[in-house]
């Protein structure tokens, strides 16, 4: 079960990330809190436009930010994001505890963090297959997943402690701190390999024609590509967790500390998911049926939420489709990095990035906007359908994507 931690260099990533991503989840939970307070004449449209300043950095640097993560030192790029992340949460602690009451820049501050967050993923995930031996690299995918989903349970869960008793700017300031474990992780590893260039091609430095290599590369994938599509629309129309505050307030009436086990319920599911699905990954057969009934049950999931008024279903609702979307994120995350060459992985990372990071976020928006509309249940309701016919259309159109085996 725990193959890949018997290498120093995986393990030390492991821990870091762990409680980095801690501290990532409870700031995206405060920094929701944090608007629908200043902002409260008009919580969907606000809330739904932190996912809009959060897309457009990653829409504009994506590409380049793959394209970094093949041409540069993946560890030394993940260090000065690490820094850059830190310094953002400093700042937002910093007016947290100020008592600044302006929206704009929290806003400003959420657009910072994700540029600056959007050069991670690439030169993170690029990085794992190059501390352990590719025989072991769907178990170090299955713990990747289990220690970023069990981050997402105790992140939001102390975070709407942390809120109920004290200032919002505290948990700003724990990211910020958490930020510097990684960055000492970093630090401690030692004879990390040289990035494989036996398939490179731009890839010695950030050029147009790096890009377009790994665009061709990428769309010419059926798998790569089906997979990328699939999360996006997912994501897209089932992203509610912009809207959790408004249930928490007005609906379910259950204040912060329901509010942070309302955003950590998901994880919660996840993080089970994804432990009991360690030791066997690797044996999953059916991987593309197996992506898709996940995905599906993760919409399914997402409806019954949106009409439920009770605390205890809603829980229910947001674990499962939890749970549904670590099955899907492993064997999406295992799929792509099984097809990608070494010397194509940050470039391949910073495409999906625009679907993984980019579907939830502008769901957000998409989200907030309808509940403005019709209200945030049916807002949610629709989403869940969307997901569902989405996945419909994306199975029916890629047959390799239905037949796909290990």
């Amino acid at each position: 079960m725990f193959a890949a931690l018997r290498y120093r260099n995986f393990r030390l990533l492991w821990i870091g990330i762990g409680i980095s991503f801690a501290g990532t989840f409870m700031q995206q939970a405060a920094l929701l809190w944090h608007v629908s307070l200043l902002v409260p004449e008009n919580k969907g449209l606000a809330l739904g436009l932190v996912g809009l300043v959060r897309v457009l950095p990653i829409v504009l640097f994506s590409l380049v930010a793959g394209a970094a993560a093949d041409a540069f030192d993946r560890r030394k790029l993940m260090f000065i994001t690490q820094i850059g992340g830190a310094t953002v949460a400093a700042v937002l602690a910093a007016l947290a505890f100020a008592g600044v009451t302006a929206a704009w820049p929290v806003y400003l501050l959420a657009a910072v963090g994700a540029a600056v967050g959007t050069f991670d993923p690439p030169a993170r995930h690029a990085l794992v297959p190059m501390l352990v031996p590719r025989e072991h690299l769907p178990n170090a995918i299955s713990l990747n997943t289990v220690v970023v989903q069990a981050a997402s349970v105790a992140g939001p869960a102390i975070g709407g402690v942390v809120l109920a008793v004290a200032n919002v700017g505290w948990a700003y300031a724990f990211n910020s701190a958490s930020f510097l474990v990684v960055v000492v992780s970093l630090l401690m590893m030692r004879d990390v390999p040289a990035t494989d260039r036996t398939h490179a091609t731009a890839s010695d430095r950030i050029t147009f024609g790096a890009i377009r290599d790994g665009l061709r590369f990428v769309f010419s994938q059926p798998m790569i590509r089906s997979s990328m599509l699939l999360d996006f629309f997912a994501t897209f129309f089932s992203s509610a967790t912009a809207l959790l505050p408004i249930f928490a307030q007005d609906i379910l009436k259950v204040g912060p500390a329901g509010y942070g086990w309302l955003y950590a319920a998901p994880a919660v599911g996840a993080v089970t998911a994804s432990a009991a699905m360690v030791p066997f990954t690797s044996k999953i057969d059916r991987r593309g049926a197996t992506l898709i009934w996940a995905v599906a049950i993760y919409g399914l999931a997402t409806v019954v939420f949106g009409f439920s008024r009770s605390f205890w279903l809603t829980l229910l609702c947001l674990a499962l489709s939890g749970a549904a979307d670590a099955v899907s994120m492993i064997i999406r995350n295992l799929i792509r990095q099984l097809e990608t060459p070494d010397a194509m992985r940050g470039r391949m990372v910073g495409i999906n990035m625009i679907f993984f990071m980019g579907g939830p976020q502008l769901g957000e928006l998409e989200a907030g906007m309808v509940a403005s509309w019709i209200g945030a249940p049916w807002s949610v309701i629709t989403g869940g359908i969307g997901c569902l016919l989405a996945v419909a259309a994306i199975a029916a159109v890629t047959p390799q994507l239905r037949r796909y085996r290990a």
